[in-house]
């Protein structure tokens, strides 16, 4: 269904290598960036009261560049939903002939090579849940370029990033039922459609009408791909992924302004500046942000920081970390605005602020 080899390859084409440097200068930042998320391990456990499940794996840290970025996701989107796409096939009992499967697949490579080159020059850092088993990867030309932008001290920054990327990383070693619950959704999402090709494509022709009318100064495209979703099925079941994602992504917020100025000493000038660069660059790049998804993302960050900071608020850390306890204690998507609603539904009282 998609070639991810042309995917790769498109999306290497398209974007740049990232800011100049010296070989000296790029030496340094590799080593920064590895000296940030060993030191980030300590402030991350003793704020969250988390550790990792003894005896698991350890996830690498790899500091990678753009390509790399870009091969890490290609696999990783293969190995979650090659599968999937077979399964649904399956379901349908329809598949498209060999020339049908040829064209679609490259038209679908290279459009997934256009979203990957425009992710692939802005993501910071990605825990990758999918594909490697867990690997924490740090991209060292965004990373600079962001720093440089946004005009904020390096170090400060580059540690601030790494407390962020090492919260995933603990939250996915120290539960480790979260990973499956998150394959468990996807597979979920999958087995609730119906939908026939034709449809599909009329469902993406709606899609490409709104980002005209975007284009043309209307509404930023609507709803973006999210318009492809109308059965009621596949819209509950992203309900609960939309709440597990807000969770891990506010919790991660929450920890990397939690440590303070005594780990982080610029962390209030780094988070006013990076929260106007959330905002997008311009009318284009605001487009693109509402086709990918980027701006639900945003609004994740937005809901999981008042969920997680409203339960620590009323319960404290230990109380929040009731959350991680199975899937029946993680938030309602409803409950994200409404931290004391799941407090009183997994504590069993009312929620009191402190």
């Amino acid at each position: 269904m998609i070639d991810w080899e042309l995917a790769g390859r498109t999306a290497r084409t398209l974007m740049g290598a990232g800011p100049e440097t010296t070989r000296e200068e790029a030496a340094a930042v590799v080593r920064e960036l590895h000296e940030a998320a060993a030191a980030s391990v300590g402030h991350v456990q003793a704020l969250t009261g988390m550790t990792p499940v003894a005896g698991g794996p350890v996830p690498e840290v790899a500091v990678v560049d753009r390509p790399a970025w870009v091969d890490a996701n290609t696999r990783g989107m293969a190995a979650l939903l090659d599968p999937l796409v077979a399964k649904l096939q399956e379901q349908q009992d329809r598949r498209p002939g060999p020339i049908a499967t040829a064209i679609g697949s490259r038209a679908t490579g290279a459009q997934a090579g256009a979203v990957l080159s425009f992710l692939g020059s802005r993501v910071l850092g990605q825990y990758e849940v999918f594909g490697t088993g867990g690997r924490l990867l740090l991209v060292a030309p965004n990373i600079v370029a962001t720093e440089r932008k946004l005009g904020v001290d390096p170090s400060d920054f580059r540690l601030w990033v790494c407390l962020h990327e090492m919260t995933h990383q603990l939250q996915f070693t120290a539960v480790p039922w979260l990973h499956d619950h998150l394959e468990q959704q996807v597979a979920a999402f999958v087995a609730a459609t119906d939908l026939s090709p034709e449809v599909l494509r009329e469902r993406l022709q709606d899609v490409l009408r709104g980002i005209g009318d975007a284009v043309r100064g209307g509404d930023e495209g609507g709803e973006g791909l999210m318009a492809l979703v109308s059965d009621p099925a596949q819209r509950e079941v992203l309900d609960r992924i939309t709440a597990v994602m807000s969770l891990v992504e506010g919790h991660a917020e929450f920890v990397m302004d939690g440590v303070g100025p005594d780990v982080v000493p610029s962390v209030r000038v780094l988070r006013q500046r990076f929260a106007q660069r959330r905002k997008g660059t311009g009318p284009l790049d605001r487009v693109v942000r509402r086709l990918l998804g980027l701006e639900q993302k945003m609004k994740q960050y937005a809901d999981g920081r008042t969920f997680v900071g409203g339960v620590v608020d009323r319960v404290g850390m230990d109380g929040f970390n009731r959350v991680w306890t199975g899937p029946e204690t993680l938030p309602l998507v409803e409950e994200l605005t409404a931290p004391a609603r799941w407090v009183e539904r997994v504590h069993g009282r009312p929620a009191v602020t402190a």
